[in-house]
């Protein structure tokens, strides 16, 4: 059974010209895109399948990124259910000018190793080992149910 941070996986980006927009900031969708791929690795790493993205719960953007600096996406798994593996991901922002860095986003995708037809296969289990990876691990367990809820009113509103 893997730990967490057996999981973890850490990219390491640049931000160029072609990441930003007019203001120099990285774009948005750029990060999102990043911290996808970052996600969908540790999903793989775990379950040794191929995975795909079911979900993402929220991303924050509290911290402008900027051109030039370095962008760290770091992705472990939380928790594995019956077929879907819950991921965090948090991006650090490094100015190389300063030597400073500063958390910038945090997110929680949830991914589906899927078999060579797209069906959902069964999800390793987790191990969590740490005080942080223990509380993150029954954390997700609320999320989950929270995910579920808002997805089952959803449907009973659109009748």
């Amino acid at each position: 059974m893997k730990t967490p941070s057996a999981t973890e996986v850490v990219m390491t980006e640049l931000v160029l010209p072609n990441d930003t927009n007019y203001l120099g900031n990285l774009l948005g969708g750029r990060l999102m895109h990043w911290i996808d791929i970052a996600a969908a690795l540790a999903a793989m790493r775990h379950s040794g399948k191929v995975c795909v993205t079911a979900s993402v719960d929220e991303i924050s953007f509290n911290e402008p990124i900027k051109l030039g600096h370095v962008v760290h996406i770091r992705a472990m798994l939380t928790r594995s259910f019956r077929t879907s593996m819950e991921v965090f991901v948090e991006v650090h922002r490094e100015d190389p000018l300063n030597g400073t860095t500063t958390l910038t986003s945090q997110a929680f995708l949830t991914f589906v190793a899927i078999d060579q037809y797209g069906k959902p296969l069964p999800a390793p289990p987790l191990d969590p080992v740490t005080d942080e990876e223990k509380h993150r691990f029954e954390e997700a367990a609320i999320r989950r149910e929270a995910r579920l809820k808002y997805r089952e009113t959803i449907r009973a509103r659109r009748g």
